[in-house]
């Protein structure tokens, strides 16, 4: 069980209170950049399409990890995917504390041919969902590399999230 700087058992906490207590708030729900919907719900599964590290509608991160960006900068970016992705959940339940569970993180990583810390990198989501969701945030992965990204961004980050009835 993870514990905050109060040592309160974080599971005590709204997502919406984690968030507030790490200085974040939820950015602005990206809108489709092509025909798809951003998210869909599928009985109590709810699955994101990939999320960007935009901030108010500027790629933050752009470029391959292992020539322009380091592995702390693919962490940042990922955390940033995924914060994106929690707005997206959020837009669809109304209140983060309807997703039951996060089920599945799906990370693609913009990456030279040559670099190989991409599960390292994926941690940024990782961390920030374990972090938001406390023990209901434990989810599976899967990280992938691509060699050319859509719009250059540096990761892309799908949720699944079971949520509550």
């Amino acid at each position: 069980m993870s514990f905050d700087q109060d040592t309160q058992p974080a599971g005590n906490k709204s997502p919406e209170q984690r968030l507030a207590k790490m200085g974040l708030t939820l950015p602005p729900v990206p809108s489709a950049v092509g025909a798809y919907e951003p998210w869909v719900r599928v009985g109590n599964i709810i699955y994101t399409s990939g999320q960007l590290p935009w901030i108010d509608g500027d790629l933050k991160y752009t470029g391959k990890m292992g020539a322009e960006l380091s592995l702390q900068d693919g962490y940042e970016a990922f955390r940033l995917s995924a914060l994106n992705g929690i707005a997206q959940l959020k837009s669809a339940v109304g209140e983060l504390s309807r997703i039951k569970r996060i089920v599945r993180v799906e990370g693609t990583a913009h990456t030279t041919a040559d670099f190989t810390e991409q599960p390292a990198a994926l941690n940024g989501a990782s961390d920030l969902i374990n972090d938001v969701f406390g023990a209901n945030g434990r989810h599976t992965r899967m990280i992938y590399s691509d060699p050319a990204m859509c719009l250059n961004c540096a990761t892309l980050v799908v949720l699944w999230a079971e949520v509550a009835d």
